[in-house]
């Protein structure tokens, strides 16, 4: 299993956030966001967005904390990576 985290450096609606992904599958990643207690609406594409305050619970969970350029890098190596439609 290898689910990955960044810090949680990125803000909105008043919060802090990080980006939960795995480099193996949706799957993996879905049933670790349960386990964690994220819901499902969370989920954006290919990441679950988590609050600041589960960051370490994540962790303490199993997630590996990685920075920002490596989660994509391995997602995108992973070939789980689902950008944003352009238009």
């Amino acid at each position: 299993m290898t689910v990955l985290i960044d810090r949680p450096i990125w803000p909105g609606r008043g919060r802090m956030w990080s980006h939960l992904v795995s480099d193996v599958s949706y799957d993996e990643l879905h049933e670790f966001a349960r386990r964690l207690g994220v819901p499902e609406r969370a989920f954006d594409r290919d990441h679950y967005d988590v609050p600041a305050e589960l960051y370490d619970q994540a962790v303490a969970l199993g997630a590996e904390a990685v920075g920002g350029k490596e989660l994509v890098s391995r997602l995108i190596a992973a070939g789980l990576r689902r950008r944003k439609p352009r238009g």
